[in-house]
């Protein structure tokens, strides 16, 4: 989310101030949602993400509604297909199951300047 606001207007409308302690804390959250429940919670990941973690910080309505969109697009049901694109031309998407090298070499083919349609919904 800090990279939305690279894009000035099309991107956040104030400056929040994330930390890394949102996003350990979202993780946490995430790993427990998997490990302890026979079947993801989605919604309530999503309001744990969007409103808790990161939705303290964001004082304008417009951002917090945006936040959960953005999160929406990740956290769901069709994230777990193999075939399922965060992003419409297809340059962002999860990488196949395989080994450390296989997600490092993804993660240096993506693009050096982030397009605004990373997070579009």
């Amino acid at each position: 989310m800090l990279e939305r606001r690279k894009f000035g207007p099309l991107g956040w409308n104030i400056p929040y101030e994330f930390s890394a302690a949102d996003l350990a804390i979202s993780v946490l959250q995430l790993k427990i949602f998997l490990d302890d429940y026979e079947e993801i919670q989605w919604p309530a990941l999503n309001y744990m993400v969007a409103e808790a973690n990161y939705g303290g910080r964001v004082t304008e309505e417009k951002d917090r509604r945006l936040i959960t969109i953005l999160l929406k697009k990740f956290y769901c049901p069709d994230a777990l297909d193999e075939q399922y694109l965060y992003s419409s031309s297809g340059v962002y998407h999860c990488p196949v199951d395989g080994p450390l090298e296989a997600y490092k070499d993804y993660i240096r083919g993506l693009p050096i300047n982030d397009d605004p349609e990373v997070t579009s919904p």
